[in-house]
């Protein structure tokens, strides 16, 4: 699937790994906020869009709460949040 190699080229030019551990946690917190808010404030979304949401929130805070993971799997975590998220907003 080519979305698998846009995304981490986009994480990559957006110095996500190059970020410290503390600014990664907030970049994480401040994209669980939003994808929370999306999901409040949209109450026509399908059932599927609701399940990919989820999915995406299920993800961020497992990544949120592990710690010890190397950058290759913050990463790999990363990518399947973006690719569902590719999927919502098409």
């Amino acid at each position: 699937m080519q979305e698998d190699i846009f995304f981490p080229k986009i994480i990559t030019h957006l110095n996500f790994l190059d970020m410290s551990r503390l600014k990664q946690s907030h970049s994480i917190d401040n994209l669980i906020t939003d994808l929370q808010t999306i999901q409040q404030n949209q109450c026509s979304l399908s059932e599927q869009d609701s399940k990919t949401l989820n999915e995406a929130l299920r993800i961020l805070n497992v990544l949120k709460r592990k710690k010890g993971r190397t950058n290759e799997q913050i990463l790999s975590e990363i990518v399947k949040v973006f690719n569902l998220l590719a999927k919502f907003f098409r």
